[in-house]
């Protein structure tokens, strides 16, 4: 055996070779992972461009149908019909099956001309398998077309919303888009609240056993409130009007309307800027009708007493802004007569001496710093200072400087006169414990009697006597507001209101009426709200008390009344 110098096989182990570094091995990975999100998302990038071009209609693959689904039935608290669905017919294509194009066209366009759209001529060469060609064609253009009998053109009954009412009631029930969806109002909040919209897209939704949904609305006080809105807003050469019922004790709407309204029936008036839902859609100054939560905030904060006064002479100067009363008595005022004659002096005073901070808590409570917890999706959110100070505190007491909305006011006036408590406002019905789970106190009960003390004496000796109505005891505060344009305040556009509540010594009901801009009668000369919008609330009363069940009274005796003159 020859002896070599080679070493044994076993003894011929090589060294192990280094490992890589663990960041190395980690950019690889994530080079690796990135590279398969970028190819996935590309393709899905790629389909999607694809299908933006060519559209569902043109894929000449399965077909992406949207077909109107059912809905349930709106009625008002008494079981009127507010929102149901009707059938009715839809026209369609299979392209694929069109033998000729240009001879189908001409043969559409016999019963309906715009079929000679170059569109539809585009559509039908496409190859696809399904495209619409008019949606909800009536009876009598579907009789015709089917006796044309094109081949590859058919028909698809469909459900198509309908509103008795017209514009009745627009602006809470809302409208529907071209596949029966939701898009405003209380057919916007029941898509939400049901999952309509998910369950049409899986086509979970039957034809039929949708139960009816009933709206807290009385079709009946809607119709007068309405009318008369209408009425008063071509009397005074109103831009707007807006008239909202609510119930004191459930905070149900009874009634709201916002002039000019649209028919839901043509959902295209909606999108006129003129006719958008003032009532809870738009945020304003509302001017006086303020000093009703001014005087709740002072007298519940025990700081100050019906038996207070203040020195309304002259007027309050803040740098170069000056505060001054429209009806100036120059003299010392009590509370009762600085609520009575509207005085900016006398409230802004009341406010600085409650302060600022306490004033904001205050107003934080009346959900003037928030948007309604309501139903309607239309909801806006008020302005406000972010800034305390005197001047704000002072120019806020008599409703400048902050911005809510119609129902904002109407809500907070509820808290005012059923005791002190805040009740959410809805438009469903609500039974009294209902609404005792979500009330909240927000005033002590003698505030809210003091506060109907002062509601009717306004109504017995202040700006609210046009609105009283004899035996139904409507108390109530005027609000004349300018309005604010490019930063001033207009001396000849005005926001006016009249916020109440009836019967005042047992109150059931907040009305509150609201004309935009309105015009000085020529026998009158001026336009105030003690003018117009009061007025128009005791024509509201006049008619809704009865239908509501409210007795008139002639036996109570009128307010107490002590001057600090």
């Amino acid at each position: 055996m020859a002896l070599t110098d080679t070493p044994a096989p076993a003894d011929r182990t090589e060294r192990p070779s280094a490992p890589a570094p663990r960041s190395a091995i980690g950019k690889v990975r994530l080079r690796f992972a990135m590279a398969c999100f970028l190819g996935v998302y590309g393709v899905i990038a790629g389909k999607l461009v694809y299908l933006g071009v060519k559209g569902p209609e043109h894929t000449g693959s399965v077909a992406i149908v949207n077909q109107t689904s059912p809905r349930p039935d709106l009625l008002d608290r008494n079981g009127e019909v507010l929102a149901t669905d009707i059938k009715t017919s839809s026209l369609f294509a299979e392209p694929n099956h069109i033998l000729d194009v240009d001879e189908a066209v001409e043969a559409l366009a016999s019963v309906l001309p715009e079929m000679r759209d170059a569109s539809v001529r585009h559509k039908l060469r496409s190859g696809a398998k399904f495209v619409w060609l008019k949606r909800e064609i009536t009876p009598e253009q579907r009789f015709r077309i089917h006796r044309l009998g094109i081949p590859g053109i058919g028909f698809r009954d469909e459900n198509k919303r309908f509103y008795p009412g017209g514009g009745m009631v627009s602006h809470v029930v809302g409208h529907v888009n071209i596949d029966n969806q939701g898009i405003a109002g209380i057919e916007k909040y029941i898509d939400d609240e049901m999952g309509l919209g998910d369950l049409h897209k899986l086509g979970m939704v039957p034809d039929r056993g949708l139960e009816p949904r009933r709206l807290s609305l009385d079709l009946r006080v809607q119709h007068v409130v309405r009318d008369e809105l209408s009425a008063a807003k071509e009397r005074y050469q109103a831009v707007a009007a807006v008239g909202i019922v609510l119930d004191v004790h459930t905070g149900e709407v009874i009634a709201m309307s916002s002039l000019p309204d649209y028919d839901p029936n043509d959902p295209a008036q909606a999108l006129e800027k003129d006719r958008m839902n003032r009532a809870t859609g738009g945020v304003f100054e509302m001017g006086s009708v303020f000093k009703t939560f001014n005087s709740a905030m002072a007298l519940d904060s025990g700081k100050i007493g019906l038996n207070d006064s203040f020195d309304a002479r002259g007027g309050l100067s803040f740098g170069g802004a000056r505060i001054s009363d429209f009806h100036g008595k120059n003299r010392v005022l009590s509370v009762p007569e600085i609520f009575i004659y509207s005085s900016n002096i006398g409230s802004a005073k009341m406010a600085m001496r409650v302060g600022a901070q306490a004033q904001y808590d205050f107003f934080s409570k009346m959900g003037f710093h928030s948007k309604i917890p309501m139903e309607l999706p239309e909801n806006a959110l008020p302005l406000w200072p972010k800034k305390l100070s005197e001047v704000s505190t002072a120019t806020q007491s008599f409703g400048h400087g902050i911005s809510i909305s119609p129902m904002h006011t109407a809500a907070a006036a509820v808290a005012v006169v059923n005791g002190g408590r805040f009740i959410p406002p809805t438009f469903f019905l609500r039974t009294a414990a209902e609404a005792n789970a979500v009330a909240k106190q927000v005033l002590r009960p003698e505030t809210s009697e003091k506060m109907k003390y002062l509601f009717k004496l306004n109504a017995e000796r202040g700006s609210g006597r046009r609105a009283d109505v004899p035996g139904y005891r409507v108390g109530g505060k005027t609000g004349t507001a300018e309005k604010l344009e490019n930063g001033h305040y207009s001396g000849n556009k005005r926001f006016n209101s009249y916020l109440s509540a009836f019967p005042i010594d047992d109150p059931k009901y907040v009305v509150l009426v609201v004309l935009d801009e309105p015009k000085p009668e020529k026998e009158v000369g001026a336009a105030t709200a003690a003018l117009n919008a009061a007025p128009t609330v005791g024509a509201i009363v006049k008619r809704i008390a009865p239908m509501l069940n409210i007795a008139p009274r002639f036996d109570l005796a009128p307010a107490a009344f002590a001057s600090a003159n």
